[in-house]
């Protein structure tokens, strides 16, 4: 699998990511939520340059201009709730896409073990699609791989590829060793560790309720 780091070099997408990581910052929730818009933009648009395109004669006042556009429309795919403003970003790169949801959480245990539980899909026919799935937060792993498989019962996809704004090193290990087949994981920042409930560190804490509220 191949990665491609966005915090491998200067831009401003470290701005967002520092936004989004401080903890006075985070507290604003609209704040946070265009953070990560605006890094899944970045994202997108590097997905973007691995895209296939066709020449088209675009007509102008003036004279016909040769532009190079898509080939074809790929499918968004967001795992709920914390992806959807990630998946808002990516579309407006892809503002002509089709869109998937999958709903995945953790069902946490009293000794703080969790297993991922997969209970809703929702999805266009994948059939030979370009399909860019979207976790903000890779951790594990197991919630993008529980959705990559979701998806595969709606018959198989062309092309696969990830986007998440934070990863741990492990989570891309264990993506990169069960998802045969995935393109290129997109990522705007790879940390090293995990705690003991397997939450990113120093990660920025839990995406989805710091986008739209605690939940119960």
């Amino acid at each position: 699998m191949k990665i491609v780091d966005l915090s491998a070099q200067p831009t401003i997408v470290n701005q967002y990511m520092a936004e989004i990581r401080d903890q006075g910052i985070q507290q604003d929730r609209m704040r946070f939520r265009r953070n990560i818009e605006r890094i899944g933009i970045h994202l997108a648009y590097e997905l973007s340059k691995d895209c296939s395109y066709s020449s088209q004669s675009v007509q102008t006042p003036l004279g016909v201009s040769e532009v190079s556009v898509p080939r074809e429309q790929p499918v968004v795919a967001s795992i709920l709730r914390a992806g959807v403003p990630l998946h808002s970003g990516v579309l407006e790169v892809f503002d002509r896409a089709d869109n998937a949801y999958i709903s995945a959480y953790r069902e946490v245990h009293a000794d703080h073990s969790f297993k991922v539980v997969v209970e809703y899909l929702a999805c266009p026919d994948l059939t030979d699609r370009h399909v860019i799935l979207c976790d903000p937060m890779l951790a594990t792993g197991r919630s993008m791989v529980l959705a990559y498989e979701a998806l595969l019962t709606k018959v198989k996809p062309k092309r696969v590829d990830c986007l998440s704004v934070i990863a741990s090193r492990e989570g891309v290990e264990y993506v990169s060793r069960e998802m045969k087949g995935l393109g290129t994981l997109y990522v705007a920042a790879v940390d090293e560790e995990m705690n003991d409930k397997k939450y990113i560190v120093p990660g920025l804490g839990d995406a989805g309720d710091l986008a739209f509220g605690p939940k119960l």
